[in-house]
């Protein structure tokens, strides 16, 4: 999985794919989902394993997952409901945000 942690106004934000998904756009008929070398990929992201990602994700305050082993990985570790797993096109997308 890729791994991106920065720092924004909000606090911090953590976006994680597998690493299959980068570059592609998905759809799923009502909307679609790019994943980007600019936000979930670049000079700062980092292959990580499932432990690092739920490490980030408990420091973030939001958190953007693409793939089925970044969502699995949140979904797991009790960090994201199944419920609210989205699909696109096959690949599962979760976002994370701590109130």
């Amino acid at each position: 999985m890729l791994l991106r942690e920065r720092e924004t106004p909000e606090g911090t934000l953590v976006s994680v794919c597998d690493v299959d998904c980068l570059g592609e756009t998905y759809d799923n008929g009502r909307a679609s989902l790019s994943v980007s070398e600019e936000f979930y990929g670049g000079d700062d992201a980092v292959e990580a394993d499932p432990e690092t990602v739920v490490s980030a994700l408990h420091r973030a305050q939001v958190g953007n997952l693409v793939g089925r082993e970044a969502v699995g990985v949140a979904v797991e570790a009790g960090l994201v409901d199944e419920s609210a797993v989205m699909e696109f096109d096959g690949t599962r997308h979760a976002q994370l945000l701590w109130l």
